[in-house]
This record gives C-alpha cells, sequence and structure tokens, in this order.
C-alpha cells in the first residue's frame, strides 16, 4: 500500500471510529469535515428520507449528494465508490428496489464494519459492501448500470485508473454520476505533497479541464464537470471547489481502452 493510500486509509479508519462512537453525531475527521475548513455536502440530503433509515446526514464525509445526479431507476445495479459509512448506497438501494442492488465499495475494514451496522439496522437486504480498492474494482466488466461517488476519486493517487475501473464495470449505456473536490487554483507545492492535505481532500484535487480529459481518456462520453460550490478553507480560498460529474458509455462499446501501464501500488 501506498503512502497516500495509507494515509487515506487511517485517516477513515478514524472517522469510522467516531461514527460508531457517537451514533451517527458529526465527524470532525471527515473529507470534507469541519477539521479542513470546508463545508459538507450533507445539507444536500433530504432529512425525513436520511432518517428513514435511522442515520443522520452527518455520516456523509462528501461533497455533494451524487443521487441528486444518478436519476436512479427501479431494476438497476448501482456501485458507489468509496461507500464510507453507507448512506448512498443505501439510498440508492431503497431506490432501485426491489429488483435492482446497491454495492458498495470501501477499503477499510472499520467503515465496512459500520456500513454493514447501518444496512442491518435500516433492515435493507439489496446491498452487499464490498471490499476493495476503487482502482482495482472487485466485480465483473460490464455489471452495473450506475456508478456514483462523494467526495472520494480526488483521494486516489491514479485517477485515471480510477476512471478506466468505473468505465470497465459499467454496461454499455452505463453512467456516471460522480460528487468530487477540483482544484481551481494552483495549489503551493507543499500543499500538494502533504499527506494529511491528500487525506483531506485538498492535495489530490485536479483541474476541471484534466478530469475531463481523463474523462474522454478513458472512453466516457457526455462528459459534464460542472464546479457547483466554491470552498474557502483558510489558505485556500479560490484554490478548490467541489463538482457535479457526469459521463456515459457508449451504447455500443464493450471494451476497455488500452491505457498507460499503471504506477505500482
Amino acid at each position: 500500500m501506498t503512502e497516500i493510500k495509507e494515509a487515506v486509509r487511517q485517516r477513515y479508519a478514524a472517522a469510522a471510529l467516531q461514527i460508531a462512537g457517537s451514533e451517527g453525531g458529526c465527524c470532525g475527521p471527515g473529507c470534507c469535515g469541519p477539521n479542513e475548513g470546508v463545508v459538507s455536502g450533507a445539507a444536500e440530503y433530504a432529512l425525513d428520507e436520511v432518517a428513514s433509515l435511522g442515520m443522520d446526514p452527518r455520516v456523509s464525509l462528501g461533497c455533494g449528494n451524487p443521487l441528486l445526479l444518478a436519476d436512479l431507476e427501479a431494476g438497476q445495479k448501482v456501485l458507489d465508490l468509496g461507500s464510507g459509512a453507507g448512506l448512498d448506497v443505501l439510498l440508492s438501494a431503497r431506490r432501485v428496489a426491489p429488483s435492482g442492488h446497491a454495492y458498495g465499495l470501501d477499503m477499510t475494514d472499520e467503515m465496512l464494519a459500520v456500513a454493514n451496522a447501518h444496512k442491518e439496522k435500516a433492515e435493507i437486504s439489496n446491498a452487499t459492501f464490498l471490499k476493495g480498492t476503487i482502482d482495482a474494482i472487485p466485480l465483473p466488466d460490464n455489471s452495473v448500470d450506475v456508478v456514483i461517488s462523494n467526495c472520494v476519486i480526488n483521494l486516489a493517487e491514479d485517477k485515471q485508473a480510477v476512471l478506466a475501473e468505473a468505465f470497465r464495470v459499467l454496461v454499455p449505456g452505463g453512467r456516471l454520476a460522480v460528487s468530487d473536490m477540483v482544484e481551481i487554483g494552483a495549489l503551493p507545492a507543499p500543499v500538494k505533497s502533504a499527506l494529511d492535505s491528500w487525506a483531506g481532500c485538498i492535495a489530490g484535487t485536479i483541474p476541471v479541464e484534466e478530469y475531463r480529459r481523463m474523462l474522454l481518456d478513458v472512453g466516457f462520453s457526455d462528459v459534464d464537470v460542472e464546479v457547483s460550490r466554491e470552498h474557502a478553507p483558510s489558505p485556500f480560498e479560490g484554490k478548490i471547489a467541489s463538482a457535479a460529474i457526469r459521463a456515459a458509455k457508449p451504447g455500443d462499446v464493450r471494451w476497455v481502452p488500452e491505457l498507460p501501464e499503471r504506477r505500482e501500488a
């Protein structure tokens, strides 16, 4: 495991333990939580819908609500990259029920335990939490209709590998619907190399045009990257923002484009 992955894992393991210990209270060490001075995406969730799961929207460590972008329908299969405490997975499972299924993927044992506890409490049977990394998704080619994610892809060291994996597992005509952090102004080099800033959803951000190019390079079409809200945590004012990211896998494509050789994990 690389230093970056380990820094991310440690941060979210700590967040999971705080969630478990606070019975769904606000989780300070989260990606977009108050420790970073960035407004989280918790306010974008309908409180009554989240409460019906027996959860608090503040368990989301994200920067938005990808379900507002996904237009889920009954019968679909959904995959959440970096599923954390499971909020987006369980909400998705309800929307695709009864014949659909929602998968959550997370590399942190502590988060998987929290997510499965939330699943049991909500009595949802059409959801599955998988252990793994988002650059090596443990699902077959052409197996899900929609891939969602909430402030996680920016944490990946090799984002193009993540996007290629999302493309691989989507069925032809499938869709990507992601909330993520992006860079809108150049960050200082020391910040870009700091592990705590990377794990805090700052150092790993990339410019909007680079995000768009990566999506196109791996084969996606109908790419749209829209900055939805600028954030101003000192000293990063005017440097980072949350974005709504949509793309589609062409309906006649069943292959995965050849990519440059990946860096070793």
